[in-house]
């Protein structure tokens, strides 16, 4: 339900405190998730939305909302729908600090450095090249200046718009473990796991 609170029900709050504070554009942070397991990748942004765990659907229920809440209240929005994000500010500023952070590409970081005793696996027999799954990596100084291009987009009369946010290309689980492995020069248990439930093979 935790994916409820934090993508919906505070979503809501948001966008009602917008509502009555005047606010006219809006820029929403969703999740290629809504889209579950994709017959098409590329995903294009028309495609049916099937997402298959409780973090797509909660990002789509706030998707509704907001184009619900433009149409009664005649703000503008731009949905933007990230892949995984991934980086840092390159001037070393900002990066991601979540402590207990699960992204792929900080994990083996971590594990490179020695701060984890092994990176888990999970799911190693899916449909894909390597069997791991497939994903779509943004850096997010990029992701960043989308975010001030729809700004700019909205700000300049624009229509509401949703978008994907990804580079198109795919790069496997593995794929990634190998190479913080070779640009560290370490190397560092990996433990392959059953999959996870609510994990789509490739979504790019």
């Amino acid at each position: 339900l935790g994916y409820y609170l934090a993508n919906t029900v505070k979503t809501r709050a948001l966008i009602e405190a917008a509502t009555r504070a005047g606010v006219r554009h809006v820029i929403f942070s969703s999740t290629a998730a809504v889209y579950g397991e994709p017959e098409v990748v590329p995903v294009p942004e028309d495609l049916p939305l099937n997402p298959i765990n409780p973090y797509g659907r909660s990002k789509l229920m706030s998707e509704w909302m907001i184009a619900d809440a433009a149409a009664a209240h005649g703000f503008t929005y731009v949905v933007l729908r990230y892949f995984n994000v991934a980086g840092a500010d390159p001037a070393g500023r900002s990066g991601q600090s979540t402590p207990d952070a699960t992204h792929l590409i900080k994990v083996a970081t971590q594990a490179a450095l020695g701060r984890r005793a092994r990176l888990d696996v999970y799911g190693t027999d899916y449909p894909t090249p390597d069997g791991s799954c497939l994903r779509d990596y943004i850096q997010v100084s990029d992701l960043a200046e989308a975010h001030r291009v729809a700004l700019d987009h909205l700000r300049g009369g624009g229509e509401s718009l949703t978008l994907n946010c990804g580079y198109g290309r795919g790069y496997s689980v593995l794929e990634v473990i190998e190479v913080v492995k070779r640009i560290s020069g370490r190397d560092f248990e990996v433990r392959l796991c059953p999959r996870r439930p609510g994990d789509p093979a490739r979504i790019v």
